[in-house]
């Protein structure tokens, strides 16, 4: 008698086993390729946020495209630090934009709307996985929130802060949301300093 039940549970799952095989070859059965977190499409590239020979610090600040108000306030003080530091700062620093919206926010217009406040910021994007464990590596909480009888349809309503990280991925400091850029341009020659020595 147990091994009917041995024989029904194998052929149980050689059954499950065979039907996931089968839908993985079905090209009509659409799956989401999987990236690590660290490979995010900035325009029509790839880019490795966590890539060690790119010694720069990563000055990341996470947002939407269709943010009424606080990532254009954030990203036009994240501008304005970048044209108050001297080259040789701006040099050490890799500003990028990171949209919490992936669902209507592409590779090219997370670029673009990162380029309209700075040339030099980089604006990205990746799967709702990626940006997902991105979020939650570093305490960004945001939450999609449906609007009724609004053309934009939903916000993402999250929390507002400047992340400084190691080429590694490691956190250096995050600054809160700010009005003007001062807090940032005071930090940035100390944290690269710090880095760099």
């Amino acid at each position: 008698m147990k091994y009917q039940w041995l024989i029904l549970a194998l052929a149980l799952v050689a059954g499950l086993f065979t039907r996931y095989m089968m839908d993985s070859n079905d090209p009509d059965i659409a799956r989401e390729p999987y990236y690590p977190m660290n490979f995010l499409e900035s325009g029509t590239q790839v880019i490795d946020l966590f890539n060690q020979e790119d010694q720069r610090i990563r000055l990341v600040y996470f947002g939407y495209t269709q943010c009424p108000d606080v990532c254009p306030t954030s990203l036009a003080v994240l501008s304005a630090a970048l044209k108050a530091i001297p080259q040789q700062q701006r040099d050490k620093l890799w500003p990028i934009f990171i949209s919490l919206d992936p669902t209507r926010d592409t590779a090219n217009i997370s670029a673009q709307y990162a380029a309209y406040f700075d040339a030099t910021i980089t604006g990205a994007t990746g799967t709702e996985q990626q940006i997902k464990a991105l979020a939650d590596t570093y305490g960004v909480l945001y939450i999609k929130n449906t609007l009724d009888n609004s053309e934009i349809k939903y916000v993402i309503d999250h929390n507002s802060y400047f992340y400084f990280l190691k080429p590694t991925g490691e956190l250096i400091k995050k600054l809160p949301h700010m009005a003007n850029p001062s807090q940032l341009i005071a930090a940035i020659p100390i944290i690269t300093a710090d880095i760099n020595n």
